[in-house]
């Protein structure tokens, strides 16, 4: 893989871009402390802005790592506030595999921003970062999430029981993927 790490992208009505100080009450307000945001995530709900506060000093130290890539959502006309992230979770350099997980404000829920979103990454990890698979997983009681994999081209790979845990607990875990050659 080659490396670059999280570079601007930008769609039409989209840009992503690296968290910056400050960016934590924006985080915290628009998605990180909103029950049904997190209800299928693997985080807890943010208590308090200075949780949020804390995961963003880490996130901006491991920026100078080339293999990190988490941007923050941002829509043009919110004038550059983020409403929510996506990042590579998982890397596996062996098969050249990029695992994607996203979260998103209530607030923009179902006006194609997600899809939009993981699409421009999508096309970064495959073209930038030669990416041969880029695969993510949803639980079951959150379909919402597997339209976006599909509406990005993701086919559906299986669904594994009670092997992934969220804020529900134990639950199973619908993965999907695309490759490099599928596009």
């Amino acid at each position: 893989m080659n490396h670059c790490g999280t570079q601007r992208l930008e769609t039409d009505r989209l840009i992503l871009r690296r968290f910056e100080p400050g960016d934590e009450e924006a985080m915290y307000r628009n998605w990180a402390s909103d029950e049904e945001v997190t209800k299928f995530l693997t985080w807890p709900t943010h208590t308090g802005v200075e949780v949020s506060r804390g995961v963003l000093a880490d996130w901006l130290s491991r920026y100078a790592d080339d293999d990190y890539y988490n941007w923050a959502i941002t829509l043009k006309e919110f004038g550059g506030e983020p409403i929510g992230d996506i990042a590579v979770v998982q890397l596996q350099e062996p098969t050249s595999t990029a695992h994607v997980g996203y979260c998103l404000g209530r607030k923009w829920w179902h006006r194609g921003i997600m899809p939009e979103a993981l699409g421009a990454v999508m096309d970064f990890l495959f073209d930038a970062v030669d990416a041969r698979r880029i695969e993510s997983r949803h639980d079951p009681r959150n379909p919402n999430s597997g339209r976006v994999m599909q509406k990005c081209g993701m086919k559906y790979e299986g669904t594994l029981r009670a092997s992934d845990r969220n804020n529900q607990g134990i639950c199973d875990a619908c993965y999907y993927a695309l490759l490099k050659s599928e596009r």
